[in-house]
C-alpha cells in the first residue's frame, strides 16, 4: 500500500510538471487542516527537519503562501499560518493532481471504483483525519 502511494505520488509529480517541492504541499495541507502551528510542530507533521522547514517557510512567506508571527504564548517561538493565497494554491494543486491522475483510473469497473473509494475513506479516517500529535509518538 505504501509503495503504491509512493508510486502514485511520483507519477503525479512527474505528470503535473509542478516544480514546487512536495514538502511545500505537505506543509500547506497540514496548515489548512490544523490551523496555525509552530515551525517545529509543522516540521514534525510534514515529516521534515526543523531547519528544512524554516527554509521552506521563508520561501513560502516570500510567495505569500504563509505568514509568520510571534507565538502569543512564547514570543521566542514563531507561529505559521496559511494565507488565502496559500489555500488557493493548494486547491489548484489538488485539482491539477486529480486531473492528471484521472486517466489512470478511467477504465475501472464500478466495483473497483467503489472499492478504491472505500479504501480511500478508511485511510483518510485513520490517517489524514486523525488528531494531530506534535510529538509524533503513538498515543
Amino acid at each position: 500500500m505504501i509503495s503504491a502511494a509512493y508510486a502514485l505520488t511520483r507519477i503525479a509529480a512527474q505528470r503535473t510538471g509542478n516544480d514546487a517541492p512536495a514538502a511545500q504541499w505537505r506543509a500547506l495541507a497540514v496548515l489548512d487542516r490544523e490551523g496555525a502551528l509552530r515551525i517545529g510542530e509543522l516540521a514534525a507533521a510534514a515529516r521534515t527537519t526543523q531547519p528544512g522547514m524554516t527554509r521552506l517557510i521563508g520561501q513560502m512567506t516570500d510567495e505569500a503562501l504563509v505568514t509568520r508571527s510571534p507565538d502569543p504564548e512564547d514570543s521566542r517561538a514563531t507561529v505559521v499560518r496559511i494565507t488565502a493565497d496559500g489555500r488557493g494554491a493548494l486547491t489548484r494543486w489538488r485539482a491539477q493532481l486529480s486531473e492528471t491522475l484521472a486517466p489512470l483510473f478511467a477504465d475501472l469497473t464500478d466495483g473497483d471504483r467503489a472499492a478504491l473509494e472505500r479504501t480511500a475513506q478508511v485511510l483518510s479516517e485513520r490517517t489524514i483525519d486523525a488528531p494531530f500529535n506534535p510529538s509524533g509518538r503513538n498515543q
